[in-house]
């Protein structure tokens, strides 16, 4: 599967200069990682952010958020951002700011 490229490249210039910040291939598209957590990636035209299980209800009842399923089986606290919700920056980042947030906390692999 492809993933929207131009979104991947907002991503990069929002957490662009962050030493911790690594990029990987995953799940057909593109994963940033936090200390080698995954924090945030694309896929196909639409955002993941880790949010983790508390924070799963509250991110999805923000506009164009549903949960992230790929194999008919829910991944807990991560959920899936519609493309076409993300055209302001802000918004964008925002959630890569709460996807980076939650994978920093974690510790590093």
């Amino acid at each position: 599967m492809a993933y929207d490229e131009g979104l991947a490249q907002r991503i990069r210039e929002r957490l662009g200069g962050r030493t911790e910040i690594t990029e990987k291939r995953m799940f057909g598209g593109i994963a940033f990682l936090a200390h080698g957590n995954m924090a945030v990636g694309v896929s196909g035209d639409d955002l993941m952010v880790r949010v983790g299980p508390d924070g799963t209800e509250a991110a999805l009842a923000r506009p164009g958020t549903r949960i992230f399923d790929m194999t008919g089986r829910p991944m807990k606290g991560w959920i899936l951002v519609a493309g076409d919700a993300l055209a302001e920056d802000d918004v964008l980042g925002a959630w890569i700011e709460e996807g980076r947030a939650f994978a920093a906390g974690l510790p590093p692999k």
